[in-house]
Parts: structure tokens; C-alpha cells; sequence
């Protein structure tokens, strides 16, 4: 287990020296390229084809179709090579075309022609950062490793800081350490050695309904086949696969299709934070029944939570404020202790195909008297179906929809300037503000190739924004420390395009989310779990804060090195832990958020 690091200067030996300074092995001579092997990942190289050398974390779900492609290029590849070469010898002869037919999970550097080529998988399963200092480029799949390279001198972003307490996670390529970017998904990054930087996206999903009159069941069949084309492509030949499976409908339907197709054993595992609290154990046993797999439920505890939240922490590249943080570990854990290498996950279903988070957006604009006007306020299902409208670069309409998308996450968004010190808000008085993040797919420009429904532009932001930065990011680390893979079916860069040339009505049909996945399915899982309501993990956090956690948040956020790092008003913190300051009990999310930060700030030894 490993990840990478390469370097770019335009002496080659200044590079060497300083991919060596950051503690990684160097070799005497050739790219500046080198595998961090006390860090868990999957990388693997470096590898050489057509004059060209790289090292990758690149896991391929299509080799058959990519070694067809070759040939047909004339130009065949070993078809035993491994996966990082096969996508070199991708991107060497058929280039961004090549990549953009690459089904998978992968980042990929690559040294050719005195650049250095930054190459990230369509949705983001996979992570790279980047950054520049002196006359020399650096680029990782780990964060770490770019902290411990001298010449750049990293500190807080505060941007950052301000970005995460409003989404629970870093939207963009931003991270916390000043100066560092994260290459953004469906995207190609050319790095020369004279500092310039050129971009390409490769792919980028696109709003692609040719057939609006079509009958629904002709999409839900379309998607049934590519559903099972996505879960046979990631299970693992001759052994056994494991699937998390918390009783919703998409983790269910992975599990239902896994069982189908695989012909060897599919455990399941499902959590329970205690019999006395609210849980879907009654659907996920169901499902385990109805599918006939080895059923596992484990149960975490809130001391568990306190003893193992800042080993959680420093596992994550950037810092993510979701409470199953801890649990995703113990789950990898188990399902490692299992002896399985790889587990199936239902992430991507809400992203992809809609579900409750767009409500309040959905609402808001139909009922909202300072938002009357905007597009896709009228039409299409319920309101989901309005064509784009203004798209000038100012105007009150569009703040209204930016400022109410921020406010529906319902995170620390509202309460900055009662959270951060006065010193915090005049250093970020004219940092770039988080909405930057969310206006290129909630403003689209008019045939820019952006979405035109409502609905799909607030799908299109979710999938670019938390399902690249939150949910595909928090899963491959986790797993990884376990040597553990886990691959999201509904993540498929061809089951995303189906879901975009899907009509919005077909996706929120009245009422119905996520009506044209539900339907590709309902023959595969029982009646009630396909129609049941969605009502999310409930994870008691308010609980732990008020009890196992209750310690440690307190010295953490109110001892002297929060208090010298001067981010968060002490009497604010106080109040949120005594249960003050909102009207509902939702400090202790707030709290969490800012609990997570502190860790991951420790864990980084940012000051």
C-alpha cells in the first residue's frame, strides 16, 4: 500500500532534490517520481511507455474495451500490464479520448515533453494535489507528503476554513494549506517547467434529454442494464465482495444486484448506534434476508467514537464533518477482518438521482417571493423543469439562489460571524467568498453546456461538489487504510450520463424522489423498501457531545492552542456546548464541524 509523488523543475536534478527533501525515495536518475509507501493507498509505478514515465493510483473497471481501442489505434498493449500502464498507454496514444473511455477509479502523473501531466478520474474516486514553490512544481495523491516539502512553507488558508464550516467539506480545489490545489475531477492539468499551467476537462457531465416524449419505462430499463454493467464491472474476480448496506434504497439495490450477479459469497454490514435509538436494522435485515447474505451489524458506541475521532482525522486529506466518520472506519475494519479486498457501497444515488436535499431549494424557489422569476422557477414536475434564465455576473435574483443553496446545508454558514473572532473576519474580508464554488452550475451561461432544469443543476452541483469532495473522497481513504477498495456502482461515469439525459420529471416524478432508479429496481428488493420514505442515518450526535465527547470537545476547542490559534470566539464555543444559541437543537452538528477541524489542524500541525 502506497500513494505518489512527482516533481517537476526544469533541472531534473533540482527536482530529485526536492522530492528527496520531502523524505521520499529518489531514484539517481530519470523523472522525479517516487512511491510513498508508509502512507495507505493504492499506487503503484513507475511505469514507461512511448517515451513517457509515470506513477498512478489507478484501479480500471474497462480493460477489455481500452485494449480494444489500442489495437484499433495500432498501437496494442500487453494485456497483462498493469492498470497505472494501461492508462498511460491510454493517454500517450489516443489522449484525452483515451482517458475519457477509461471507466475507473485514478489519479495519474505523468513526466513527458518537460511537463508534468496531472490526470484525475471522472467523478473524483480518486484524490491529487498540486503545488508550486520557487522554480520547482510538486504534485501527490497525499497531502502529508506535500506538508513536509520545505520550500513551501504552508499555512492556513483561511478561505478554507471559512469554505468548510459552510459545506462540511472543501467544495473546490482549495485545501487548508495555503498554496496547495486539488485537481479537480474530469480534468487534465499540464504543468511546464516555466510555471505556466494549462487545463482541460475531459469530461464533464452534460443535460442531454433528446427524447423528452419518450415512455418512462424506457429510461428505467436503459438504466436497469447499465446498473448491472456498473456493479458486475466492480466486483472482484473469484472471491468473495462485501457491500455496506444501511437498508435505504441504493445501498440496497448494490446489494440486491451484487448478489445476482456474483457467483461467490456477498457479506453485508450495517450499523447500530444502540437498540434505544431510531434505525433501519429492521430494512437492512430485510434486504440481507431477501438476498441471502452473510449479514453483519456492528455497533458503534459513543466512547468508540471519542477514543478513535482523531485517528479518523488524520487519515483524511482534507477534513470532512460527518459524524459516520468513525463508523466508515470501523466498518473498513470489519469488513477487512473478513478477509474481503473489496466492498460495495450504495453512494451516489441522491447526487445522481436526486433526493431530499433539493427539496428546500426546490421549494424555495416556487414559493419564495425574492427568488419569483428565477430559472427553472416554473415547469417540468413540480416546479423542476424552467430553462435557464439571467446569467449576467451580478444581480440581487442569483445572490438570492446562491445564498439560499449555502443556507439549505444547514451547517455554520449563518452563524460565521458569531462563530469566527473579529481578527478571522477582517482577514476574510476579501478572501474569495464559498459561492464561487456552487455559481458556475446554479448560474449557467445560456448553451454553455450546463444544465437548463433546475433540478439537474442542483444535481450537477451536488455530484461536482460533495460527491467529489465529501462522499467518493472520505470513502477511498477510509478504505484504503484497511488495503480495502470500496467502488460505487452508482458513481458510473455512464450511469451519470444516463441519469442527465434523463427528463428531471422522470427523476422527481410529484412527489416520488428518485422515481426512475427506484423503478429500474423495484423487481429486484421487497415493495417496502423500495417505497419506504428516506430518512437518512440518525446519528446520535448531540448525544456524544453531551456525554462521551463532551470532555474532549472542551479541552480541544477551549484549550490554549485553540485559543492561540485565534479561529473561533471562545464564548460562541461555550454557548454551543451548554445547548445555547438556536432555536433547534443543532448546535451540536455546528459543534461537530468545528470539533473535526480542530483534529484535522492538529493532526497536520497547522498552527
Amino acid at each position: 500500500m502506497a500513494r505518489f509523488s512527482a516533481f517537476l523543475a526544469a533541472d531534473p536534478g533540482h527536482a530529485r532534490d526536492q522530492l528527496a527533501a520531502t523524505g521520499a525515495p529518489v531514484r539517481p536518475d530519470g523523472p522525479a517520481l517516487a512511491l510513498i509507501e508508509d502512507e495507505p493507498g493504492h499506487a503503484t509505478g513507475p511505469f514507461t511507455a512511448y517515451g513517457r514515465t509515470a506513477v498512478g493510483e489507478v484501479t480500471l473497471h474497462n480493460r477489455s474495451e481500452l485494449l480494444t481501442a489500442l489495437a484499433a489505434a495500432g498501437a496494442p498493449a500487453p494485456p497483462d500490464c498493469p492498470d497505472g500502464e494501461l492508462l498511460l498507454r491510454c493517454w500517450a496514444r489516443l489522449g484525452t479520448a483515451g482517458i475519457r473511455a477509461a471507466e475507473g477509479m485514478f489519479a495519474l502523473a505523468v513526466h513527458e515533453d518537460g511537463a508534468l501531466v496531472l490526470i484525475r478520474d471522472h467523478v473524483g474516486a480518486r484524490t491529487l494535489f498540486y503545488a508550486r514553490a520557487g522554480d520547482c512544481w510538486a504534485a501527490s495523491t497525499s497531502l502529508r507528503a506535500l506538508r513536509r516539502w520545505p520550500a513551501l512553507g504552508t499555512g492556513l488558508e483561511l478561505s478554507a476554513v471559512r469554505s468548510f464550516l459552510t459545506f462540511a467539506y472543501l467544495p473546490g480545489e482549495e485545501t487548508l494549506l495555503r498554496g496547495v490545489r486539488e485537481v479537480l475531477p474530469g480534468r487534465c492539468l499540464r504543468l511546464a517547467a516555466d510555471g505556466t499551467l494549462a487545463e482541460e476537462h475531459y469530461w464533464e457531465p452534460r443535460e442531454l434529454i433528446e427524447d423528452d416524449g419518450a415512455p418512462p419505462e424506457s429510461y428505467a430499463l436503459r438504466l436497469r442494464e447499465l446498473l448491472e454493467e456498473a456493479t458486475a464491472r466492480r466486483l472482484p474476480e473469484a472471491e468473495a465482495v462485501g457491500v455496506l448496506l444501511s437498508g435505504g434504497v441504493d445501498s440496497s439495490l448494490v446489494t440486491a444486484l451484487a448478489a445476482k450477479l456474483h457467483s461467490h459469497p456477498v457479506h453485508t454490514y450495517s450499523i447500530s448506534f444502540g437498540d434505544e435509538l431510531p434505525n433501519e436494522l429492521g430494512y437492512s435485515g430485510l434486504v440481507a434476508a431477501h438476498c441471502h447474505t452473510r449479514h453483519r451489524v456492528l455497533t458503534v458506541s459513543g466512547d468508540a467514537v471519542a477514543a478513535r475521532l482523531a485517528e479518523a482525522a488524520a487519515l483524511l486529506d482534507s477534513p470532512v464533518g460527518d459524524p459516520l466518520t468513525v463508523p466508515n472506519l470501523m466498518l473498513a475494519e470489519a469488513v477487512a477482518g473478513d478477509g474481503l479486498r473489496v466492498v460495495l457501497n450504495g453512494e451516489g444515488g441522491d447526487p445522481v438521482f436526486g433526493g431530499p436535499k433539493n427539496l428546500p431549494m426546490l421549494v424555495n424557489e416556487m414559493h419564495g417571493d425574492d427568488l419569483a422569476g428565477l430559472p427553472g422557477g416554473t415547469g417540468g414536475a413540480g416546479g423542476v423543469g424552467g430553462a435557464g434564465g439571467p446569467t449576467g455576473t451580478g444581480g440581487y435574483a442569483t445572490t438570492a439562489r446562491e445564498t439560499a443553496y449555502l443556507r439549505s446545508y444547514r451547517k455554520c454558514y449563518t452563524d460565521l460571524p458569531e462563530l469566527l473572532t473579529p481578527d478571522t473576519l477582517d482577514a476574510l474580508a476579501t478572501a474569495p467568498r464559498p459561492e464561487r464554488f456552487i455559481t458556475p452550475y446554479l448560474r449557467p451561461g445560456p448553451r454553455d453546456g450546463r444544465m437548463d432544469h433546475l433540478l439537474n443543476q442542483l444535481l450537477h452541483c451536488n455530484l461536482r461538489t460533495k460527491g467529489a469532495h465529501h462522499i467518493l473522497t472520505k470513502v477511498e481513504r477510509l478504505t484504503a487504510s484497511q488495503s480495502l477498495q470500496g467502488r460505487a456502482p452508482l458513481f458510473d461515469r455512464r450511469v451519470v450520463d444516463h441519469a442527465f439525459a434523463t427528463p428531471p420529471r422522470w427523476k422527481l416524478n410529484g412527489a416520488v424522489e428518485k422515481w426512475v432508479l427506484k423503478e429500474a429496481v423495484r423487481d429486484l428488493l421487497p415493495g417496502t423498501v423500495v417505497d419506504r420514505p428516506k430518512s437518512g442515518m440518525r446519528v446520535p450526535v448531540q448525544q456524544w457531545l453531551g456525554g462521551p465527547l463532551r470532555e474532549l470537545a472542551g479541552d480541544l476547542l477551549l484549550g490554549r492552542e485553540a485559543r492561540a490559534r485565534g479561529l473561533f470566539r471562545q464564548d460562541t464555543v461555550r454557548a454551543w456546548m451548554r445547548g445555547e444559541g438556536a432555536l433547534l437543537p443543532r448546535q451540536g452538528g455546528k459543534l461537530w464541524l468545528v470539533l473535526t477541524l480542530e483534529l484535522w489542524l492538529r493532526a497536520y500541525d497547522i498552527r
